[in-house]
């Protein structure tokens, strides 16, 4: 891996030097667009609306515009900005790990110590996982002021970038507005239903079907070019089942647990709640 920037994390008047690397991938098979009569690249430039000219990168600036008024801010501008010269990773705060929401969860990068000594880096990254906290903290990177969870992976420090609060929109639904009334039998059974798959989750049994998919049809094509059958490569298509609303919740409960037992070779029957007797309901009546 190569490093994409080198700063500093401080807390009160500790320094920690650390280089920041991407941990994370894109595995996806990349393409790009082609003329479909010719096989011809298609491709993009970037020409003036006023003059009609092919503008080249180095030339192009950025501009704000409120819908009366257009302010171009040039290169020189945008390096001007007293954050972005910044290369500090400073702590705001700490707080309890499950106080921080997964949903503002963005990039994630990998924190390397750059110093001849990783003392600082590691009493950190035990401090954190001693004291079950996260650290909130907040830096400049490309151009942006990011605010970022700093937690712990294995023997690294992660830093997680945040979404700014009013990034994330607020779930409102009427659907949901409406009480509901759920059964015990329908909790039951439900519990039922997550136990049967219940397991530790291993990110490595999981695989991206369609990126697999589209490889072999690619390595497909490239041997055997347009005579191709994708019928040959992939199978008969599958014809999509039928979807809807389930109408017997009950009865689609219950079929769930023991199609889930039967595949993992647990044959016992889905258990419900017992039946009261007519006595002992009028009883508890």
């Amino acid at each position: 891996m190569r490093s994409i920037w080198k700063g500093a994390l401080t807390f009160g008047l500790v320094n920690v030097p650390v280089k920041v690397y991407s941990a994370t991938e894109d595995h996806d098979v990349s393409l790009h667009q082609v003329h479909d009569r010719d096989g011809g690249r298609i491709r993009y430039q970037r020409t003036c609306e006023i003059c009609g000219e092919v503008v080249a990168y180095r030339d192009i600036d950025r501009a704000y515009d409120d819908g009366e008024r257009t302010v171009v801010l040039t290169k020189d501008d945008l390096a001007a900005l007293p954050a972005e010269k910044s290369r500090e990773i400073a702590v705001v705060e700490f707080v309890p790990s499950d106080q921080v929401d997964p949903i503002t969860f963005d990039k994630a990068y990998y924190l390397e110590p750059d110093s001849s000594s990783p003392k600082a880096y590691v009493l950190l990254r035990q401090t954190l996982e001693q004291t079950d906290r996260t650290a909130i903290v907040q830096f400049s990177l490309r151009q942006k002021t990011r605010l970022a969870a700093l937690r712990v992976r294995g023997d690294v420090l992660v830093l997680q970038t945040l979404l700014w609060a009013d990034e994330v929109r607020a779930a409102q639904f009427p659907s949901l507005e409406e009480p509901v009334k759920i059964s015990d039998k329908e909790m039951t059974l439900s519990g039922a239903l997550v136990d049967s798959f219940s397991s530790d989750f291993d990110p490595s049994q999981f695989r991206d079907d369609y990126q697999e998919e589209l490889r072999t049809l690619i390595e497909a094509k490239l041997e055997k070019g347009e005579s191709l059958d994708t019928s040959e490569t992939f199978g008969e298509k599958a014809e999509a089942e039928p979807g809807g609303e389930v109408i017997d919740l009950m009865a689609a409960l219950r079929a769930s647990v023991e199609r889930s037992r039967a595949a993992k070779g647990d044959g016992e029957p889905a258990k419900t709640a017992p039946k009261k007797s007519k006595k002992a309901a009028a009883k508890a009546s």
